[in-house]
């Protein structure tokens, strides 16, 4: 009661790496909504009591006003914290399809597993904005904000890839630990994705 489980909800994210998602945590989640429900009948109840004694709501400033005041005020911190909650993660959520990619399948599995069926909608429906609106104006906003010196880059394979992977002007074998130069753009999404290091020096 009195906000509890909210501040353990919002406690429960910012405990996790910033920029990072944890899984998400329907338990707290559901039990902060029970909590908001509790203390919505708890003022309702509050509220008839002092109807029934012939009490004006409004004005009167008895121990049954202030114990309604005090479930509203818990009420709506633990609104807050919900909002709060689902709004940080929907941040994240959206950083990933510029970091890592627009498809749902370039986001690694262990990402792709803390996400929610209504997360992975919303990140479905942002990549799809944005492919809109980068393919109106012709060009590819999710590269890098500052021009590279070099548009190839040589990187190490440090993950699993697919065999054969067609870049945009050659197609090539990506062996664990095999060098290659790259064009900056085809090496981006992998390096994003954890599947390869840039080697610089």
């Amino acid at each position: 009661m009195y906000g509890r489980k909210g501040y353990q909800l919002v406690k429960d994210f910012a405990s996790g790496e910033k920029g990072h998602l944890k899984p998400f945590n329907s338990k707290l989640f559901d039990e902060t909504i029970e909590e908001c429900d509790q203390s919505h009948h708890l003022i309702q109840s509050l509220i008839r009591k002092m109807q029934q004694e012939g009490l004006d709501v409004h004005s009167n400033r008895n121990a049954d006003h202030y114990g309604a005041l005090v479930h509203h005020l818990s009420l709506i911190r633990n609104k807050r914290c919900l909002m709060a909650y689902v709004h940080n993660r929907a941040d994240i959520v959206r950083d990933l399809a510029w970091r890592v990619g627009l498809e749902i399948i370039d986001l690694p599995p262990d990402i792709q597993e803390k996400l929610t069926a209504l997360e992975k909608d919303y990140f479905k429906n942002h990549s799809v904005a944005i492919k809109s609106y980068m393919g109106k104006v012709g060009i590819e906003l999710n590269v890098d904000m500052v021009p590279p010196k070099d548009p190839y880059i040589k990187i190490r394979v440090v993950g699993d890839i697919d065999q054969g992977i067609v870049m945009s002007d050659k197609t090539t074998n990506f062996a664990r630990s095999s060098m290659h130069f790259l064009k900056r753009t085809d090496a981006e999404p992998y390096i994003a994705r954890g599947q390869m290091e840039e080697l610089t020096g």
